[in-house]
């Protein structure tokens, strides 16, 4: 195989990766035979990528989007604002670490900005996540200070809008 030829491959590959994934975020639940069907390749082709993809852990898990305002159970959730004090030869590494095994903590991002961590909480009520903050991690060590923020209404997420179109409650003028 010429040099071009397998550059040609290599390229092609990353193309077909890139729009598998973009799939995928998307919608999950599309199948093999659908995405074949998208971009122009085999069932096959695609469900071995997406077996690659998984064992190389670029794909991690698939996931529901859930509107919990519809759904009949307690839920809250907040995001918190971490001020932290770094450990030498760590960074901010080992702190996240040690915030991200907690089973309330859904997610946490290293920032840019006023504080240093964002860390996405999910928990039955607010009470909880309350005490989840007071008891557990504004009370660890490296830990600045905190500002909690409960998420009272989700109207857009991954692309996905939760709220119902309001109605066009006008009246109607006719001559």
């Amino acid at each position: 195989m010429a040099w071009f030829d397998l550059r040609t491959k290599v390229f092609k590959m990353k193309d077909i990766r890139a729009e598998i994934l973009d799939i995928l975020q998307d919608d999950a639940k599309v199948s093999n035979k659908e995405i074949a069907s998208m971009i122009g390749e085999s069932e096959d082709a695609i469900a071995a990528e997406i077996a690659k993809l998984e064992q190389e852990k670029v794909i991690l898990k698939y996931k529901t989007l859930i509107n919990r305002e519809k759904a009949d159970y307690d839920h809250a959730e907040g995001l918190i604002e971490v001020k932290v004090e770094p450990q030498r030869e760590r960074g901010y590494d080992e702190i996240a670490k040690r915030i991200y095994r907690f089973d309330e903590v859904k997610a946490v991002y290293l920032m840019s900005g006023t504080y240093d961590l964002s860390v996405h909480v999910e928990a039955s009520t607010m009470k909880q996540i309350s005490e989840f903050v007071f008891e557990k991690l504004a009370v660890m060590e490296g830990i600045r200070s905190t500002a909690t923020y409960f998420i009272m209404r989700k109207y857009k997420e991954h692309g996905v809008i939760f709220v119902d179109d309001e109605k066009d409650e006008r009246l109607v003028i006719s001559p």
